[in-house]
């Protein structure tokens, strides 16, 4: 990734820790090659951020021998232009790549488009401090589709958009976004960040979310601790 594109992963990242209630929310440590933030999430405890993979591949090197030496589960996370050779390259050190397609994208909040869901659905907003939650709710009272949406200054990271499979193919998705972005921009909100899988990729490039980077995400074995 460029300076520009790491910086975007720093904004990223603070907004991604508000919106899932992560500890010390405020606090993303220092990694010496990218910064680590805890997860606390069974099997998932730490998280490592890389912000130089293309620019500097031996700082990759370095993050992904950390993470394979880690005592405790941890994920590595890598923003890049070059997922082939990142892919290899935490192969080499022994990680297990979990996620080959999800996409970093960004977006233009002030022009994201507004789409109402239709009948028999009805849409909730619930704002928590900086966390904003959209619920798309069926007539029967089931939760039909659901997303978060942390802002940040003029940063909104959205989080765990989702639409339940018996509900799919109903433009669910995009209402929900639409009000996440909505919510975004009413809290002054003007640049959307989020990491997409496979699945969401579609449904953001639809939307006018621009896709800056692949994401490689891979995990470490965990280390037994001596005795």
């Amino acid at each position: 990734m460029t300076k520009i594109e790491s910086e975007l992963m720093r904004r990223w990242l603070r907004g991604w820790t508000v919106a899932r209630s992560l500890p010390e929310a405020e606090s993303v440590e220092s990694a010496g090659d990218g910064l680590r933030s805890r997860c606390d999430q069974p099997g998932r405890e730490v998280e490592v951020f890389a912000l130089r993979a293309d620019e500097e591949p031996e700082s990759l090197t370095r993050l992904a021998a950390a993470v394979a030496a880690a005592r405790q589960p941890t994920w590595l996370t890598v923003p890049t232009l070059r997922p082939g050779t990142v892919e290899a390259a935490v192969n080499a050190a022994g990680l297990e790549v979990l996620h080959r397609s999800e996409w970093f994208m960004t977006a233009d909040l002030a022009g994201h488009p507004r789409h109402a869901p239709a009948a028999p659905y009805e849409r909730e907003v619930r704002r928590e401090g900086p966390v904003t939650v959209v619920s798309l709710h069926h007539s029967s009272g089931e939760v039909a589709a659901r997303g978060t949406i942390a802002v940040l200054g003029a940063d909104a990271v959205a989080d765990r958009i989702e639409t339940d499979p018996a509900h799919r193919r109903r433009g669910l998705g995009r209402a929900v976004m639409g009000a996440l972005a909505e919510a975004a921009v009413a809290q002054g909100a003007r640049t959307g960040l989020l990491i997409a899988s496979a699945e969401g990729q579609r449904l953001y490039s639809s939307l006018g979310w621009r896709r800056e980077a692949d994401v490689v995400i891979a995990r470490g074995p965990v280390v037994p601790s001596s005795r």
